[in-house]
């Protein structure tokens, strides 16, 4: 508690407690309003205690409107072709994307502690519920869980309710979002359960969230409000070293990588051992291996011109753990968006925050006698990074994020260089195969810079830290590239191929005598005239 200068010296009046059976209390009161403390958990100690922070008084959660999932239609658009874009956007391109999915399939592991995800547990006690690897309780073990007064009442009043129901009807089964399926006599670490997404079950949250920007902006009625991308914040799974498994934990919290090094990680897709696999490794370009049956080099070159034409920066985020020692699951996941909503847009700028010490950068050291390309990593938090932006969040928030978190090497220095050396050996591997089977041939010019460094080191006698390999990753080098012409030229004749077909259809379809009943109401003369426009 600070005290305001305008308290002077009399500051004692402002501070009371109340009187209970005739004894001052001991919940202190400022302006007989009551303090009371939240708090947030941001990692977990080494014998599972969790690492819990006290917010600031005036701390209110964000609230987040699901934009995409695994399955996302995007499209990237001259900034100047919206008349309504975000007004604190400079980007000259922007990307839209549109959700695709209307249920998300969740593995909760917050929830097997009572009335700990609120949201899962309201979920998993309405009907129409698809759940794997959940136990179906019923009978003596239903009871066990019921009759334990204390721990039952933890549980938010929508899965209190359905497991006390199942109780009373006393048949069947019910299942428990804190009781996922036993396996070998323990609880699976991959249950599963299919959320109905939250802006389509309160649509009202998505459109309060439209109308705010609409009325700020002064966008009229019936004019669609763009709310493009303007932070991509992609997340990491780091693991310890275990039996068979080498670490991966050499992130920490926050990274901002330049596009060369991003893309060495999107190539590679490298993942860390989670809950929901058996091991670890790469996951194909994209982490899109075992979904896509196109070579990856066709998805990199969309990914690679969509970065270089909008201009974004790439940063990460860390989950699983930060060095091998600090075990924060998805808390600090959970945590970014909360940090990145409260950033101008000026703060998201790296080379802003580079210049300013909030990011530094990692370079290559020597560790018994090998050399360690840590530069890989590009760029991560630092201390005043902390101070200066998690302090809107935390009343002391340099306690959040400690030396250990923030370097992860002082950790385990070995333990860090061969997490290093498990990355950059990752990345040769999966490169090589792509010069082996002749792909490399089908990438942009950047990108096929960059898997010829990856597997060998270099590309035409230059490493990745080279200017005109650097040179290759900006807008103008792409434009003005003689593949990025092709491209285009091929985009030009592939859309005057569909719009003669779509002609061609409607023509043919307005000859037929069978369909002259729904010529008028299908208005296929004004489609008709429409793609002939197109075609013009």
């Amino acid at each position: 508690i600070k005290k305001k200068t305008s308290w002077g010296n009399d500051w004692r009046k402002y501070l009371s407690v109340d009187v209970i059976n005739g004894m001052p209390g001991h919940e202190l009161k400022i302006n007989d309003r009551r303090l009371v403390g939240s708090y947030l958990r941001v990692g977990l100690e080494s014998n599972g205690a969790w690492r819990l922070f006290k917010v600031r008084q005036d701390f209110i959660a964000a609230a987040k409107v699901q934009m995409e999932d695994d399955i996302t239609a995007s499209v990237v658009v001259p900034a100047a072709d919206l008349s309504n874009c975000s007004p604190k956007s400079d980007n000259p391109s922007v990307k839209l994307t549109q959700n695709c999915e209307y249920r998300l399939f969740q593995r909760p592991d917050e929830a097997i502690h009572p009335g700990f995800d609120t949201q899962t547990e309201h979920d998993m006690a309405a009907p129409g519920n698809f759940m794997a690897n959940y136990e179906p309780l019923g009978g003596k073990n239903l009871a066990r869980i019921v009759e334990d007064v204390v721990g039952f009442q933890k549980f938010s009043p929508p899965m209190l309710k359905r497991l006390q129901d199942a109780y009373d009807d006393g048949t069947g089964y019910v299942a428990c979002s804190a009781h996922p399926r036993l396996v070998d006599g323990k609880p699976s670490k991959n249950p599963r359960y299919l959320q109905l997404r939250p802006d389509v079950a309160e649509p009202i949250h998505r459109y309060v969230a439209d109308m705010g920007s609409r009325m700020h902006r002064r966008v009229p009625l019936g004019t669609p409000v763009c709310s493009p991308v303007n932070a991509v914040l992609a997340g990491r799974r780091n693991n310890p070293p275990e039996h068979g498994i080498r670490p991966l934990a050499v992130y920490n919290p926050i990274h901002y990588q330049e596009l060369p090094e991003l893309f060495m990680d999107f190539i590679c897709s490298l993942t860390g051992k989670s809950p929901s696999t058996t091991g670890a490794g790469s996951e194909g370009a994209l982490t899109k291996g075992p979904f896509n049956a196109l070579r990856p080099t066709a998805d990199l070159n969309n990914a690679l011109v969509s970065f270089i034409l909008t201009g974004y920066a790439g940063f990460s985020s860390a989950a699983g753990y930060v060095g091998p020692e600090r075990r924060v699951d998805h808390d600090i996941s959970l945590l970014i968006p909360e940090i990145w909503c409260r950033l101008s847009q000026r703060e998201r700028d790296p080379a802003w925050l580079i210049k300013r010490g909030y990011l530094e950068a990692i370079k290559d050291f020597e560790h018994e006698g090998q050399k360690v390309l840590a530069s890989r990593l590009g760029y991560r938090i630092t201390e005043r990074f902390v101070q200066g932006f998690m302090g809107k969040i935390f009343d002391g928030p340099t306690t959040v994020f400690d030396e250990a978190i923030l370097r992860p090497e002082t950790q385990d220095l070995g333990v860090f260089a061969d997490g290093v050396h498990n990355i950059c050996e990752a990345q040769q591997r999966v490169a090589q195969r792509y010069l082996d089977d002749g792909s490399v041939e089908e990438a942009c010019p950047p990108l096929k810079a960059l898997l010829h460094i990856m597997a060998t080191g270099e590309y035409q006698g230059r490493d990745v830290h080279d200017p005109a390999i650097r040179a290759l990753f900006t807008r103008d080098a792409l434009l003005a590239s003689d593949w990025y012409r092709t491209r285009l030229e091929t985009k030009q004749q592939r859309d005057i191929a569909l719009w003669e077909r779509h002609v061609a259809y409607l023509q043919g379809f307005m000859g037929l005598q069978s369909h002259n009943d729904v010529v008028a109401r299908m208005d296929i003369p004004g489609r008709l005239d429409l793609a002939r426009r197109r075609l013009e």
